[in-house]
């Protein structure tokens, strides 16, 4: 299998930003293995592969038209990321969290997100703010009725360009390995709170560019609670 994208493809990527094939994988010459992790997220973050689901490879093979090796990378690598369990015998299964590592995920993630809209509000560049203000239309745009793997694709460029206007670097990289774990405590909110999650972004981007540090804090907290439909601890 050749590893360059064609310029064909190249074309065809261009015209689709998702960057999602409109064909059965095996037949793009695109690098397989990222084809079926971004493949596999997108199943798994809109719901169609429920916590808990088997992730069988021949079988997710012979539905993407791939050979097995590309799948079993993928698994490896959403696995990295939190989203897959490998376990010896059982195979590949959609992570399930329980009750207890889902409260401590969550006190993790609302308190780093605190700090990191605290940041953005103390460092507030106009230029990565405009950027900001452009994802933040198109997610309030899509909000209602859109593709869920766009408002989940849309919520995480929001949540990274909020860290770029934070400007701490060992903070976004904390963070972002840390909302690929949590990526299916939150995606429900994507899909069925659509509305909701973008108000509060638009709340959150306005105390940013008021300089609120702490209000840009709180409500960052609260959302990601919010999202996690659990109230603070003391």
């Amino acid at each position: 299998m050749n590893d360059e994208v064609p310029q064909a493809l190249n074309a065809a990527m261009e015209a689709n930003p998702l960057g999602l094939p409109e064909r059965r994988l095996g037949e793009s010459h695109s690098p397989l293995t990222r084809l079926v992790v971004d493949k596999l997220r997108e199943r798994i973050l809109s719901g169609t592969v429920a916590a808990g689901d088997r992730l069988v490879e021949g079988r997710l093979s012979d539905e993407l038209g791939v050979s097995r090796m590309p799948v079993r990378e993928a698994l490896r690598q959403l696995a990295a990321e939190g989203i897959v369990t490998i376990e010896p015998r059982r195979g590949a299964t959609v992570t399930q969290f329980n009750a207890e590592q889902v409260r401590e995920l969550v006190e993790v993630r609302a308190t780093l997100e605190g700090l990191n809209a605290k940041l953005a509000a103390r460092r507030h560049d106009p230029a990565k703010i405009a950027e900001l203000q452009a994802i933040l239309s198109e997610g309030v745009r899509l909000a209602d009725g859109g593709d869920p793997v766009v408002l989940i694709r849309l919520n995480e460029r929001f949540h990274d360009a909020l860290a770029n206007i934070a400007s701490n670097s060992i903070l976004r990289d904390i963070m972002r390995s840390l909302r690929d774990r949590t990526a299916l405590l939150f995606a429900p909110l994507n899909r069925n709170q659509g509305k909701q999650n973008w108000e509060d972004h638009a709340a959150i981007l306005r105390a940013v560019i008021a300089g609120d540090t702490e209000l840009a804090a709180l409500l960052a907290t609260r959302h990601v609670y919010s999202a996690a439909q659990m109230q603070p601890t003391a």
